[in-house]
């Protein structure tokens, strides 16, 4: 899913830190008790073994300990008392780690937040892209046109449901509160961006959005519906570069087709004048 969630609660990095946390003192648990079998079992051989030689036998059986690899049938009885305390304590850590690591990587939060670690490397290399604000079925058939033309396509949208079927369709998805939709134009890459189409319905969000877009780079092709001649002006005043009318388009389409149905229809002009 190539979603970007603007407004991703931090939990998610909380987590992953507390989860990293937990696998150090593991980690650490397990060096100690390493330790502490090496020296006890260093400590305990009575053979006539060079130090070297104990303490690299004994930091052998430790390492088949902390594995449970290991076979201590050749031990005396009180390195087997030592061993099956030892083992305890390896239980016991291999409690605590399963019970602190698993499952604190599965949740929504962390993936939420990987989704953005992930997004945040493709958004960084953005360039000649098209960014399409809004996936309502204009948005939706601008950005599945430009798409098979073969541009790179952004979407940003607010609403939670218009982001998955943005994202349902493949297209890369930026995910952002109404309230805070700065954030997500920034996040946009409009520096390098080659255009922006404003496909959102509302008048004032529109204009908001158009004028925002203008300020972060006066250079961009910004393409806006406009409801009536007041609202094109004040569209065009906020840097709109192309102002559609959709009543003129739909107008000029019908009258386009009639008349061609019209001069179908009539006879030629010869036979008129008869």
């Amino acid at each position: 899913m190539k979603l970007y969630r603007v407004n991703e609660p931090r939990l998610g990095a909380l987590r992953i830190r507390e989860w990293r946390r937990h696998v150090r003192q593991t980690i650490g648990l397990l060096v100690l008790l390493l330790a502490g079998a090496v020296v006890g079992l260093a400590l305990l051989d009575r053979s006539n073994n060079p130090a070297g030689t104990k303490l690299f036998t004994a930091l052998w059986d430790g390492m088949n300990l902390v594995t449970t690899l290991g076979d201590f049938s050749d031990f005396d009885e009180r390195k087997r008392v030592f061993m099956m305390v030892a083992m305890f304590a390896t239980m016991l850590i291999g409690g605590y780690a399963v019970s602190r690591l698993t499952g604190m990587l599965s949740g929504d939060d962390v993936m939420a937040y990987r989704e953005n670690r992930a997004m945040e490397r493709k958004i960084g290399n953005l360039a000649s892209h098209v960014v399409v604000v809004g996936f309502n079925p204009i948005g939706e058939l601008v950005a599945g046109r430009l798409r098979k033309e073969g541009e790179t396509v952004v979407i940003l949208v607010a609403e939670h449901d218009a982001a998955e079927r943005a994202c349902d369709l493949g297209h890369m998805v930026l995910l952002g509160s109404v309230g805070g939709f700065d954030n997500v134009l920034r996040l946009a890459r409009l520096d390098s961006a080659k255009a922006l189409v404003v496909a959102i319905t509302d008048p004032n969000n529109k204009l908001a959005v158009t004028l925002l877009a203008h300020t972060l780079n006066p250079a961009l092709a910004i393409a806006a519906a406009g409801e009536n001649d007041l609202r094109k002006t004040l569209l065009e005043s906020a840097g709109a570069t192309d102002v559609v009318m959709g009543d003129e388009l739909v107008a000029n389409a019908l009258a386009d087709k009639i008349m061609v149905r019209v001069g179908a229809d009539s006879p030629p002009s010869s036979e008129r004048a008869l």
